[in-house]
């Protein structure tokens, strides 16, 4: 038989907080550092009961079996939800307000009130329960690492789809990040209604 990889540590962090907080949810963004596309963020409840093999920190699992854990998590899941903050209003309220805005809204869209949410990082959204950031929390809570899944298989996604739309950038192989060949492509292209302005603001001005 294969050998399942069960990261117990991460499941276990969670069910000692529901001795005191029955219904937690883990939340966690993708897309803070690139020069395109929107933010993501997700929020995910998991049962007490539920066990995910081979859950993990999304960064330190591979892309095919981040794909695979979306769908598994996604069914095995109490609640979750998805949520975005655009290009523009991370050009008006910058990234940090940007992705808080993404977190709550990711909170509030999930469809029941939390007992305590868990946001990866070292700040909180304002959200209408009890939060605590738990540094490095993707690797540290199973609900927070299956947040980091959700989040990054969708934008991911998202990035590919943008891709198709804007096929010069390249997006479909470095996602918005600024590599070499999107600095390149960049160069070549001129700035998109898909680039953030703010991140680009030497080059942008520039044209």
């Amino acid at each position: 038989m294969p050998r399942v990889i069960l990261h117990k540590e991460l499941f276990e962090y969670d069910s000692e907080l529901r001795r005191e907080f029955p219904i937690i949810c883990g939340v966690d963004e993708a897309g803070r550092g690139p020069l395109a596309g929107d933010v993501y963020a997700a929020a995910v409840v998991l049962n007490d009961g539920v066990l995910i093999d081979y859950l993990n920190d999304s960064k330190k699992i591979s892309e095919k079996r981040r794909e695979e854990l979306f769908d598994v998590i996604r069914d095995r899941a109490d609640a979750y939800c998805i949520a975005t903050a655009s290009v523009q209003e991370i050009d008006s309220m910058n990234i940090l307000n940007a992705t808080m805005l993404a977190m709550k809204r990711a909170v509030e869209g999930l469809g029941l009130k939390p007992d305590l949410a868990l946001i990866d990082g070292n700040k909180i959204p304002e959200l209408d329960c009890e939060a605590r950031y738990v540094i490095k929390g993707d690797a540290t809570s199973a609900s927070i690492s299956a947040a980091s899944v959700l989040a990054k298989v969708a934008r991911d996604r998202y990035m590919r789809e943008l891709a198709v739309k804007y096929p010069q950038y390249a997006f479909e192989q470095h996602k918005g990040y600024g590599t070499k060949l999107h600095y390149e492509k960049l160069a070549e292209h001129g700035i998109s209604d898909v680039h953030r302005r703010t991140f680009l603001k030497k080059l942008y001005d520039q044209k």
